[in-house]
């Protein structure tokens, strides 16, 4: 399973000409117990919805708005953006792989389960062994043999 964040945007002022700054979104990505950070641009997030609205299902993409450098406007564009990669990873069963490729993912488990094989207890609550008797107290035959019998004494009626 891919679990999602963007927790950030940070600008970002490019080798050739520092005046012509950016921003980038910090993809948080939580995948089969490892979590990574992936800097992405607008611009491709834009790209992988144009590659992808076709072949798989996709929310609304979140409009570009100027001014980009107003935090206010910034932190609007996170939550689309977050909201959006989110929806794509909710309603799609499989993700094509310009998604796990933009998320720098090799190989993740989509099962919302997370877990292939059928259970009827949770994860951290299955049975590790079963015993029929306590095996911290073991009775001699002779002991056992007199509990049983006062046992059935106390359930037939008088």
């Amino acid at each position: 399973m891919i679990i999602v964040s963007i927790p950030a945007a940070e600008p970002e002022a490019t080798a050739r000409s520092p005046e012509k700054a950016h921003t980038v979104f910090l993809v948080e990505v939580l995948c089969n117990g490892r979590r990574h950070t992936v800097a992405k641009r607008y611009s491709e997030f834009q790209a992988l919805h144009k590659r992808i609205k076709k072949t798989c299902k996709v929310p609304d993409f979140p409009p570009r708005r100027v001014p980009n450098w107003v935090p206010k406007v910034l932190e609007q564009r996170r939550q689309g953006l977050e909201l959006y990669i989110q929806g794509v990873l909710c309603r799609n069963k499989e993700l094509p792989q310009d998604v796990l490729d933009f998320l720098k993912v090799r190989r993740c488990q989509q099962d919302p389960k997370g877990s292939s094989a059928p259970s009827s207890h949770p994860p951290s609550q299955r049975p590790v062994l079963g015993f029929h008797s306590d095996p911290y107290v073991r009775l001699p035959v002779t002991e056992q043999r007199l509990l049983l019998s006062l046992q059935m004494r106390s359930l037939t009626p008088c």
